[in-house]
């Protein structure tokens, strides 16, 4: 197999970000991916090349945005041969974690129910149109689809996880140029004070911090003046200036590090420097939202809970409560 050409895959936003006057991340960034994909090439590259390469090609593509899962139509429906190509493909790229997708009468029942949480946050959400958007840890790259299906003018994601790369490039290979991106880098591989984007999405990012305020003030630094954050973490009820530290594992997760109440993270986001910070949701996350799948078929959440107290986790803490935020940077 050969080498990941990421040059081709990239070249177009490199060229636009030195366009934007962001010469100085496009250079960064494109040694970034030097050393990403030439340097130090993942042990999968090859097989998740070729699922993505089985799948096949179809005429008069066209994507529907703003559904629940994000679709792709042809111009006439798959023959059983493509059909079989696809599902080789597709299947090729599991787990398939955020979600759900439908890819030419083929749909990708994805652990998370991805539409749910954008259904929750959309309604609050200044408009979209034309906005440049930076989605942090946005996984397969379900929710910048539905940013562009609400208008933006570019969306940028970032993940490291090379694999939900690859889920995202299964869309986008059928779409073109679109002003779409997601780039395998973490939120510390981008330059300090970039103030270029509009709007800037952290979602399920800030309890997987060490440093939850070192986060907040990253975010604020990729934002224009007057730009908005919209941010969705774990919390837990209690008063102002509680937060929870787990022990070794939540939810049977390593890496969970602080899970402040709301008013606690309202508090935060003040000491940070944004303004008009306000909760506009506080939702459980429950077993019909994050489950084990055909697409997905490792543990999910019901091997997490309690068996005998599903509402608390298999540790004894409160079961998963997400809460929703938005502030502004002055």
């Amino acid at each position: 197999m050969a080498e990941f050409d990421w040059q081709t895959r990239f070249g177009p936003l490199l060229d636009q970000l030195s366009g934007d006057d962001l010469d100085a991340w496009a250079q960064t960034l494109r040694q970034q991916l030097i050393r990403r994909f030439d340097d130090n090439p993942h042990g999968d590259l090859d097989r998740w090349q070729a699922a993505l390469a089985r799948l096949p090609a179809m005429a008069g593509v066209e994507a529907h945005l703003d559904r629940s899962a994000v679709t792709l139509t042809a111009a006439h429906a798959p023959t059983p041969e493509q059909q079989a190509h696809l599902q080789q493909g597709l299947r090729g790229l599991m787990p398939w974690r955020k979600g759900p997708f439908e890819l030419f009468g083929t749909r990708i029942d994805t652990e998370w129910r991805s539409d749910w949480k954008w259904d929750r946050v959309s309604p609050y959400l200044s408009d979209l149109s034309g906005r440049r958007i930076l989605d942090v840890g946005c996984g397969s790259g379900y929710h910048c689809w539905r940013m562009l299906g609400n208008g933006a003018g570019r969306v940028i994601g970032i993940d490291p996880g090379l694999l939900f790369m690859f889920q995202f490039l299964s869309i986008k290979d059928y779409l073109g140029h679109v002003p779409v991106d997601l780039l395998p880098v973490r939120m510390e591989d981008l330059p300090e004070g970039l103030e270029t984007f509009d709007t800037t999405f952290s979602m399920g990012v800030l309890y997987h911090r060490r440093s939850p305020l070192d986060h907040l003030l990253e975010l604020k630094g990729t934002l224009r003046k007057g730009g908005e954050l919209v941010l969705e973490t774990l919390v837990v009820e209690g008063p102002e200036g509680f937060s929870l530290m787990p022990g070794d594992r939540y939810g049977q997760m390593r890496n969970v590090w602080f899970l402040p109440t709301c008013d606690t993270l309202l508090r935060w986001l003040d000491r940070t420097g944004y303004r008009n910070a306000r909760v506009v949701d506080v939702t459980a996350t429950t077993t019909e939202e994050q489950r084990s799948t055909d697409w997905m078929r490792f543990n999910s959440l019901q091997d997490f809970l309690d068996p005998d107290d599903p509402s608390k986790t298999v540790e004894g803490y409160p079961g998963p409560l997400r809460a929703t935020l938005i502030a502004e940077k002055p």
